[in-house]
Parts: structure tokens; C-alpha cells; sequence
């Protein structure tokens, strides 16, 4: 077991080799974590540093397990197993969308394994910026809600929503209340969305915590709604949104809509313990797969 301070997290030198063997036990070559982070490197700095502070929206004390220089955390994550990522940005006011989007396509341009991504704000000309992203190439779109403060029904997202309805583009939102509430955030304001624009691809981020149960009738409600496991079933998230074992056997039975997410490199715990909280729950080899590789490589094929 990892021993974690608040200012430092240990992992194990053997990490890459321990999950090598996990992966090797389901027939899996890698990876595909939907839910990584790159940013650029300002933009970091201020992120790390409001980890460091255990901020109001983390709620805890937050240390950060992957802390290195980009070529490391790309040359650590790609060690890990991982063959397909995410490089997930998201703005926290007007202005910043454009630029972050920009940012991400020339950060995936060399780098094959890597899903183009980009972003967007509620603010005047976001449908026509976020179309253009899609036109050159994004793959996958983050959105939150917790950070950036605001309505996912505001009328200001209205455009972005029909374009992302009509090309299909898949995007990540961290919606739910974990780990701290915001103004906006939970599952109503997605059962509301949902209503008006049933065809988006979502991918909800952390399952949705801690209302988990309301997200999975999403999932079975809607065709297109899916889930992340970022920091889901981990001991570090069950001492405070613990997943409700009762509903295990409909987790196994929408298998095909969960798909592995990680965080990094912002996370409190070593990657080793993300892999082994999602085979922790026993629901058996071929669910792990998907999980782990599968529904996203088909979401992404």
C-alpha cells in the first residue's frame, strides 16, 4: 500500500512493471485514459499552486503525485501503460477559450497518441469557435463546470451545443458535485441539458460523484451519456463518496458506456492505485477491458 503525506505522494519505482502485469493478465496492450491534463506551462503553474493550497473547490488537502517537467509527465505517463490520452484544458472566464484551444492542437500535432483537444466558455461567438476547432481536427472537448462557475443551460452555450450535437464530438464534463459543490454543478442541470439536446456525446467526469445513481440513469436514458472513472473507487475518494456497492450489478451492466479516466497528473496517489480501484471492483476480465481500452478506442475509433 502507498503512504501518502500532504506533501508528497511515494510511489513505487516498479509502478510501470506492476501495471504492465495487470495489463498483461487482461490480454491488454495499454491504456486509453480519457481524462488527462496538459496544459500550457503558466497555466499549470497557477493550477499546482492552488492544489498546494488545498483551495475551496478541492475541499482537502491535495498533493500533486506527478509533479515533473512536461517531457517527464509525457515519458512517465506513456511508462505507465498508457497508449491513448487525453491533453484536457478548460477556462475559468471569457477570453481564454480560443487561445487554450490553439494551445492543445499545437500540443498534439507531434504527438500521434494524443486526442486532439480543445474547450469552451459561455460567451458571445463561442459556437463559432468551438465549429472551427472541430473543422481543424479536435477529438475531444472538456468542459467545467465547478471551475469555470457557470449554467451548462446558459442561452450563451446554446450554439456550442448544436455543434457538438451535429458533428458528434465526444466531451468531457466535469458536472457532479465532487469534489466540493459549486454554484451550478449536480446532475440536474445534465437531466436538463439532456432534455433539450438528447444526441450529445457526454462523458460525464468521475462518474458523476457523489451522485452517482442519478448519472447512471442518464447513462440509461440517453444512448450518448457515458462515464469517466477519474478518481472514482479509489480509497482516497472512498472516504468521502464512497460508490454505492448496490449498484455494482448496473455499473457491470453499462460496462460499455464507462471508460478509464486518471487526472493526471494531478492526482493525490500513485496511477498504480486509479488501475487497481477499477479491477478492485471484481466485475470480471472482459468488463475491465472495456474499461480500461476498449469503449474508448471504439468511442474514438
Amino acid at each position: 500500500m502507498s503512504e501518502h503525506t500532504l506533501s508528497e505522494v511515494t510511489i513505487a519505482p516498479d509502478e510501470p512493471a506492476q501495471i504492465r502485469a495487470r495489463l498483461d493478465a487482461l490480454g491488454l496492450e495499454g491504456i486509453f485514459d480519457v481524462h488527462t491534463h496538459f496544459l500550457p506551462a503558466r497555466m499549470l503553474e497557477k493550477v499546482w499552486a492552488y492544489f498546494d493550497s488545498a483551495g475551496p473547490l478541492l475541499g482537502r488537502p491535495w498533493p500533486i503525485a506527478y509533479r515533473h517537467s512536461e517531457e517527464e509527465r509525457l515519458r512517465a505517463l506513456r511508462g505507465l501503460g498508457v497508449r491513448r490520452f487525453s491533453a484536457l484544458t478548460y477556462p475559468h472566464k471569457p477570453g481564454m477559450a480560443a487561445w487554450l484551444n490553439q494551445w492543445g492542437a499545437e500540443f498534439a500535432a507531434d504527438k500521434p497518441d494524443c486526442l486532439r483537444s480543445a474547450t469552451f466558455y459561455p460567451e458571445p461567438g463561442a459556437g463559432d469557435y468551438v465549429r472551427e476547432a472541430i473543422e481543424a481536427g479536435a477529438q475531444i472537448f472538456k468542459a467545467h463546470v465547478q471551475v469555470g462557475d457557470y449554467d451548462p443551460n446558459s442561452p450563451l452555450l446554446d450554439p456550442v451545443w448544436e455543434v457538438l450535437t451535429e458533428s458528434r464530438t465526444p466531451l468531457v464534463i466535469h458536472s457532479g458535485h465532487g469534489p466540493a459543490p459549486g454554484q451550478f454543478t449536480g446532475p440536474t442541470g445534465m437531466e436538463a441539458l439532456l432534455a433539450r439536446y438528447p444526441d450529445l456525446v457526454l462523458i460525464v467526469a468521475h462518474m458523476g460523484l457523489p451522485d452517482y445513481s442519478r448519472f447512471l440513469d442518464l447513462v440509461e436514458r440517453y444512448d450518448g451519456v457515458h462515464l469517466d472513472t477519474t478518481m472514482a473507487f479509489t480509497a482516497f475518494t472512498e472516504e468521502t463518496a464512497p460508490f454505492p456497492r448496490a449498484e455494482l450489478p448496473r455499473l457491470k451492466e453499462l460496462g460499455e458506456r464507462v471508460m478509464f479516466g486518471s487526472d493526471f497528473p494531478n492526482i493525490p496517489y500513485p496511477y498504480l492505485e486509479a488501475v487497481d480501484a477499477v479491477l478492485g471492483l471484481g466485475l470480471g476480465e472482459e468488463w475491465a477491458r472495456g474499461v480500461l481500452h476498449d469503449n474508448a478506442a471504439r468511442l474514438f475509433a
